[in-house]
């Protein structure tokens, strides 16, 4: 008998913090699977790409564990799909970061470091204010308006096509904090992390 079809499935690469996300989720009443088989991903409702680390890393992990077909097919198929963090990277064409990599390329546009003056800090690691740059978006029901969310990231995307960004932040310049895409949504911020505001915006995606 075939395994039962997991809800939500987040993929195991070895490159994300799976069990605060799996717990997250778990909090709010959804049913999550920690999978790195592509079959189970394929057959989840939905899927949720976390990630830690270096994109090279990531992105070889990805193609070593036969996962960029299985992910770019769930994309295509229409199911709610979330990134988080390295997630939102590995979306785009290609990465700066210690060299240049080539992504999945579901999205249009580059990933790069923050060039700020000296008193910030490379990394940005911290809380900031996320606006709004979409109507209507299902993950942001219930959520104050331009909510404070937690950060840990060197690199940011820049989307080719401006009209994807769905929440932008600042750290002294403006940078994308989140894409969303029809059923694909993204966020350089952590929500598993983000205390209630995360967790609502977690709560919405496994209702969607």
């Amino acid at each position: 008998m075939s395994a039962a079809k997991p809800r939500i499935a987040i993929v195991d690469y070895q490159m994300g913090n799976l069990r605060s996300v799996e717990k997250a989720l778990e909090h709010v009443g959804a049913h999550p699977e920690i999978t790195s088989d592509p079959e189970r991903i394929r057959a989840a409702d939905k899927v949720i790409l976390p990630g830690v680390g270096a994109f090279c890393d990531a992105i070889r992990e990805l193609r070593s564990r036969q996962l960029v077909e299985p992910l770019r097919d769930c994309i295509a198929s229409g199911k709610p799909f979330l990134g988080i963090c390295l997630g939102l990277q590995l979306l785009f064409e290609k990465s700066f970061e210690n060299g240049e990599y080539e992504g999945l390329g579901v999205l249009k546009g580059n990933v790069v470091r923050f060039n700020l003056p000296h008193e910030f800090k490379v990394p940005h690691i911290g809380w900031n204010r996320v606006h709004s740059q979409q109507a209507n978006v299902p993950l942001l029901n219930g959520l104050s308006t331009d909510p404070y969310m937690y950060f840990v990231h060197s690199y940011y995307v820049v989307p080719s096509d401006p009209s994807i960004i769905w929440l932008t932040s600042d750290y002294s310049i403006p940078f994308c904090a989140a894409i969303r895409k029809d059923n694909l949504f993204a966020t350089q911020f952590h929500p598993e992390k983000s205390q209630k505001e995360g967790l609502q915006l977690l709560k919405n995606f496994a209702e969607l």
